[in-house]
């Protein structure tokens, strides 16, 4: 009976470790989703839609669980979305974005945020890196002038 009860309580502990890691890669993975609208906005160089993008963003940010996520990630993940979201020029948003993307890379080799592959790619005119849903580039620091600029560097699984 009683090694019934230890495997039961085990069981348990399995189960609500298991029911954690997913709520935390839910909402890793809402955040995630959130930078792609960001990302796509800039692509198609429109800063007003970058702007919302960016305001979502940190909505998610600000609902994220300190125990998943700690509070100075939390921090500077919405600091560079909320210069994103606040700025009106596509170049300053841009900027931004860099850093953002660095954070954001970083945070996906950690959790387990999509089913699907993860691309990291990057632009060796801007030199910089972000993360995409698919291998074609499609470039958020040229836009429409240099969309098809860059390489995938990485996949992330």
């Amino acid at each position: 009976m009683k090694k019934y009860i230890i495997t039961a309580l085990f069981s348990l502990f399995a189960i609500a470790s298991v029911s954690a890691q997913l709520k935390s890669d839910a909402q890793v993975s809402k955040l995630y989703q959130n930078y792609i609208s960001i990302k796509d906005a800039l692509a198609s160089d429109n800063a007003d839609k970058t702007s919302k993008a960016a305001t979502e963003f940190i909505k998610t940010a600000s609902a994220i669980d300190y125990k998943i996520l700690s509070e100075g990630n939390v921090n500077t993940l919405k600091k560079d979305a909320t210069a994103i979201s606040n700025a009106s020029d596509i170049a300053v948003q841009r900027e931004t974005f860099f850093n953002l993307s660095d954070n954001m890379i970083a945070l996906t080799k950690q959790f387990k945020i999509s089913a699907n592959p993860v691309f990291v790619q990057y632009c060796p005119m801007a030199d910089g890196s972000w993360l995409s849903n698919e291998k074609k580039i499609i470039n958020p620091y040229y836009g429409s002038s240099m969309l098809s600029c860059g390489s995938v560097k990485s996949e992330i699984k």
